[in-house]
């Protein structure tokens, strides 16, 4: 090969980075042939099994915050934030409590202070790695409890949303609603349509329901392949100490109901601190496992709390969503089958989402 030919292979080389320019540079010192390069593929993060990727794919955290006020993560959410690019996901999904809130006595600077932290560790690194993030505000990021007609947590969520709505902020997302950003709104990604409403508090307000339906009615919606709705509070109740009422939706089944009557596939959501994939009705139900402080335990079960992510991988003709989730301290997958074949909850009954499939007529 002439010099004049291998130059022009080393300058095409730069897209391999300092591995492919300190090939060329061995390859111009010497008359031996260049090297052939074989490329390998990328590794798994570390301690985990590589997963074969969907035509879309989603990665699922929830409830990041520690205690009232904090502005450092736990381990296990820094661990996340650095091996969530390596999956290469299309879009992180969080079903809220981003940061310690829900406190009247909190101040301004302190409020401010946690919201500027989530940035440092988890809003900037995203955008960063150019993953965009949708995500629901949860009970401790704004709640939308009322009292005697009044927001109980107005500054906290005049805060939330001005944190939200800074350019800065931006998570990178294709709304097609955000009238109401950060509280309630809807965006696409891919095939999907992403409807999240305001579930943090147990009590969803008339103009959110009002409004859900008519997203649901949309042409966007109508002509989604996929339909995902998150919220923070659950339908239904699966862990241990949140199995009272305040800690789920008020209205399931009717919620439920209006859902599936607009062929949404999966409701996800947080608050919960158990991972727990299920079903009722005509419906999916990802109850989404908390990344920060406290994970519980579920409900008719022995099994001990722990810290999740999971990884959605969505393909569309026809229509697959598999779930892969791993328990952040040990890095191994969790085993769908030991985890209750149901729960039940003073609520009503939500079953394995595996076994449910089982008999659902639907493709799923």
């Amino acid at each position: 090969m002439t010099l004049h030919r291998r130059q022009l292979i080393c300058f095409a080389s730069g897209a391999l980075g300092l591995w492919g320019l300190s090939a060329c540079r061995q390859g111009l010192s010497t008359s031996a042939p260049a090297p052939v390069v074989t490329p390998r593929p990328s590794p798994a993060p570390s301690g985990l099994a590589g997963v074969p990727q969907g035509e879309a794919r989603i990665i699922v955290i929830s409830d990041l915050n520690s205690q009232y006020g904090a502005t450092t993560y736990e381990p296990e959410v820094e661990r996340a934030i650095k091996l969530i690019p390596q999956w290469k996901p299309d879009l992180v999904l969080c079903g809220g409590d981003m940061i310690a809130g829900q406190k009247r006595s909190l101040t301004v600077a302190q409020i401010q202070a946690m919201w500027a932290a989530f940035d440092h560790h988890i809003g900037a690194p995203l955008r960063a790695a150019q993953i965009p993030l949708g995500f629901t505000i949860g009970n401790h990021d704004g709640s939308g409890a009322v009292f005697q007609g009044d927001l109980t947590f107005a500054q906290e969520r005049r805060l939330a949303q001005a944190h939200w709505q800074n350019p800065r902020h931006a998570p990178g997302l294709d709304f097609l609603d955000q009238a109401h950003f950060p509280f309630y709104y809807s965006f696409t990604l891919k095939d999907i349509f992403f409807l999240v409403w305001d579930a943090s508090a147990a009590q969803i307000p008339p103009e959110v329901l009002r409004w859900t339906e008519t997203s649901l009615q949309s042409a966007a919606a109508q002509q989604a392949k996929l339909k995902i709705a998150i919220g923070h509070l659950p339908l239904y109740a699966v862990a241990k100490g949140r199995d009272s009422a305040g800690n789920y939706l008020n209205n399931a089944d009717a919620l439920r109901r209006l859902l599936e009557t607009y062929q949404v596939h999966t409701y996800v959501s947080g608050h919960h601190h158990a991972y727990y994939p299920g079903a009722k009705g005509k419906l999916e139900l990802l109850h989404a496992g908390a990344l920060g402080g406290g994970p519980r335990q579920l409900l008719q079960s022995a099994l001990p709390p722990r810290k999740t992510l999971t990884l959605l991988d969505v393909d569309f003709n026809p229509l697959e969503i598999r779930d892969t989730t791993y328990d952040l301290k040990t890095l191994k997958p969790v085993d769908l089958t030991a985890l209750p074949p149901q729960i039940t909850a003073p609520n009503g009954t939500v079953t394995r989402r595996d076994l449910w499939r089982k008999n659902s007529p639907t493709p799923k």
